[in-house]
């Protein structure tokens, strides 16, 4: 898969880092993404030029609606079931929906290990984040007041659609799409959408300095660089795997936290964080093709004729 898995990752590191910057910003967190999807997309346009105008198709067109309704879905989501529950279920859910879709519609099946080490992977997710919670009570507010479940099934929501773009770019991609043109459209698309939502929100925390960088910051490194560098990835990528090596992100998160914000980590966290790593470098290596036995004696059979 060459460098492929790396680019994902790379990607994913960037990601991890939005929360750190978001917190010099004083803007509510839908007008930051909003923000954030109106940047990043058009860095993207700007990028691929006249290649987007080439790529537009009704699914592509589609799947930026998907890009811009799953921050709708995700912030939902945090807002009922609290930020942890909403959080793990957005982001775990993912890469389970990625690797069903893929299978679904194009018929790629996940390998077994693939299925193994993502469901450790989602549990080191959890783990990760439900360490530093727990004993927190917005879970126990949001179970209360009846807003967990449709917190959770918003949540599951927004895990599939961010399969059904992840799923539609790297089918564009593999199909000989420019992997930055497909970018250019599904976040050009989004930032469309976003940009009235951004009016409706509010631009005035633009205007204070640290606003303006951070925004600028998530907007070109955390969404134009990182979806280029995604989209990169998905050219070698199986999109299964690359939704799986993305959970890289709140271990970057939880990083940041610790060494910038001087956080601290719980055992349960430390512990998810390590069952993480382990499962994201089972998915990034390589898995060795057994060649069927039919195979290997034509191999043979045709390397002893050349020799004669």
């Amino acid at each position: 898969m060459k460098n492929g898995p790396l680019a994902v990752v790379a990607a994913a590191v960037l990601w991890g880092t939005a929360g750190t910057a978001g917190l010099l910003v004083s803007a509510d967190s839908i007008a930051l993404a909003a923000a954030r999807l109106v940047i990043g997309g058009a860095a993207l346009v700007l990028f691929a030029g006249r290649g987007v105008l080439r790529v537009v198709r009704p699914g592509l067109l589609l799947a930026a609606v998907a890009v811009a309704a799953y921050q709708l879905c995700f912030f939902a989501a945090v807002d009922r079931a609290g930020v942890a529950i909403g959080t793990v279920v957005a982001i775990g859910s993912g890469p389970v929906f990625t690797g069903l879709l893929s299978w679904a519609l194009h018929g790629r099946r996940p390998s077994g290990r693939w299925a193994l080490a993502t469901m450790a992977a989602v549990c080191g997710c959890a783990a990760l984040l439900a360490g530093g919670v727990l004993g927190d009570s917005g879970g126990g507010a949001a179970q209360a007041s009846g807003r967990l479940v449709p917190g959770v099934l918003l949540a599951l929501l927004g895990g599939l659609i961010y399969a059904f773009y992840a799923v539609t770019a790297a089918r564009a991609i593999s199909a000989g799409a420019p992997s930055g043109a497909v970018m250019g459209v599904l976040f050009g698309g989004a930032a469309v959408i976003m940009l009235p939502i951004l009016a409706w929100r509010g631009v005035t925390w633009l205007a204070e300095p640290r606003g303006l960088l951070a925004a600028l910051y998530l907007g070109l490194a955390a969404t134009a660089l990182a979806y280029f560098l995604y989209g990169r990835g998905l050219r070698t990528t199986p999109v299964a795997t690359a939704a799986t090596l993305a959970l890289a992100e709140p271990a970057v998160a939880a990083l940041l936290g610790l060494v910038v914000l001087g956080e601290h980590l719980p055992p349960l966290s430390v512990a998810g964080l390590a069952l993480l790593a382990v499962s994201l470098v089972a998915v990034a290596v390589p898995e060795r093709r057994t060649v069927p036995e039919p195979q290997r004696e034509a191999a043979a059979a045709a390397r002893g004729g050349a020799g004669r």
